[in-house]
């Protein structure tokens, strides 16, 4: 009787500790949201000012002990949320995790938000995080996924030697580039140092084996004995300073996809399917570039990255302005000089280069404002999910960069992506199929 009793007693501290814990989730996410809205409204009312903080992000780290990352991803989340009743009222009322809603303010609209927090409903927020990770704002949980947006995260349990040499390289990369750069760019500039690659300046900078696929042109990247996919900007950048591996086994019934490129400095299997690479024939590797164009390009710029402010000057690659699916040449003057960081962010579409007067390189903004002026961040990343929407339904680069060119002529600054996409589209459909009087 005496067990019996001790077991019942189990039974109920238990019942008793869940149901407290319940209440305390619940009461937790609440405090989230409103954690949220005051951080939100401290920020625009400078309140780190009042008592002589440098910046508002050292005034929550000693008021709150949060450091800098978590508090800019607490103030985006913040500022989505404004545009988010139903999320709001879910994390408000502790129905829905911080964590998730976290996430999910990365993809929700005020038009798809009812979709995704059904779609959420009874999953973890690891589970949250992998169904958003490769979708864009607007998307839908059942949206084909980019691999351009799909994020991984990196965690080392390092030194303290080690710590201080990172941050010295970091910092050494940072002031090289002349301006400030995320994460991704810094991490993908010292794995490329690292990397390597031929001294002579006739060849690519650095070399990975990249395999795409002529049928659906995604590719992937060999590392360390496995293939990891990357995005379409990547294979992009390849068709600027690539080097070609001929004699591949080509795939029965594929069917040749002009452009197909590797990365900068990979070696390419010419019409390989992924795969296939390891058919290729012991030929020598070409370059792309003639070595000799390569080494006048770089004396002329003087190995240095040309965008305004950029001191870049090791590993840089060589971009075409016009491309070569578009008739460009592997001529000097088609050819400048570019870090990695800003290669990517023109075939990203987040920055324009074109010729100006007198061969003149211009550089702007996605929004079509001059380089290093203050840009619309609503606008520019409005043009630069735009870009890559119309590069994904199959547009050449050059096609999407004119009809951008033309919608911002045309459109107000402010306008919505699914105006600058349905102008876009009307603009390239009449180039097409002109309408005959």
């Amino acid at each position: 009787m005496h067990g019996t009793a001790q077991r019942g007693d189990a039974k109920v501290a238990w019942q008793v500790t869940h149901e407290a814990l319940e209440e305390y989730a619940k009461r937790r996410a609440g405090l989230d949201f409103e954690e949220a809205g005051l951080l939100l409204a401290a920020r625009r009312a400078e309140v780190h000012r009042h008592f002589g903080y440098g910046s508002f992000v050292e005034y929550v780290e000693r008021l709150l002990g949060y450091a800098p990352r978590a508090t800019h991803d607490k103030l985006r989340v913040a500022e989505a949320l404004e545009e988010l009743p139903e999320l709001s009222r879910e994390l408000r009322d502790g129905m829905l995790k911080y964590s998730q809603a976290r996430e999910l303010t990365r993809v929700a609209t005020p038009e798809t938000e009812v979709i995704w927090l059904k779609c959420a409903r009874g999953r973890s927020a690891r589970e949250v995080e992998k169904l958003v990770s490769g979708r864009s704002p607007g998307s839908l949980p059942d949206s084909p996924v980019h691999p351009g947006q799909r994020r991984h995260v990196l965690r080392f349990d390092v030194s303290g030697e080690t710590l201080a040499s990172f941050r010295e390289a970091i910092a050494k990369l940072q002031r090289d580039a002349g301006e400030h750069l995320d994460d991704d760019d810094l991490l993908l500039l010292l794995a490329r140092q690292a990397l390597g690659g031929p001294i002579d300046e006739g060849r690519a900078s650095y070399q990975i084996a990249l395999d795409v696929c002529e049928r659906c042109q995604r590719a992937n990247q060999l590392a360390d004995g496995e293939l990891i996919e990357v995005s379409s900007s990547v294979t992009a950048m390849a068709a600027c300073d690539a080097q070609r591996v001929p004699g591949a086994q080509r795939v029965p019934g594929a069917q040749r996809v002009p452009g197909a490129q590797r990365v900068p400095g990979a070696q390419r299997v010419p019409g390989a399917h992924v795969g296939s690479a390891q058919h290729a024939s012991a030929a020598r590797a070409t370059q792309d570039v003639p070595p000799a164009v390569r080494r006048a390009v770089l004396r002329r710029d003087r190995h240095r990255c040309r965008v305004p402010g950029c001191t870049h000057a090791r590993f840089v690659d060589i971009h075409h302005v016009l491309t070569r699916a578009e008739g460009g040449e592997h001529a000097v003057g088609n050819l400048v000089t570019l870090c990695g960081a800003h290669h990517r962010a023109i075939h990203e579409g987040t920055l324009i280069a074109t010729s100006g007067e007198g061969n003149d390189l211009v550089f702007q903004h996605a929004d079509g404002t001059p380089y290093g002026s203050p840009p619309s961040a609503q606008s520019s990343g409005t043009h630069g999910r735009a870009f890559q929407a119309l590069r994904s339904l199959g547009f050449a680069e050059g096609e999407a960069r004119r009809a951008l060119e033309e919608a911002r002529r045309q459109l107000p600054p402010d306008a919505l992506l699914e105006q600058l996409l349905r102008h876009c589209l009307e603009w390239l459909t009449a180039r097409a199929y002109p309408r005959v009087s």
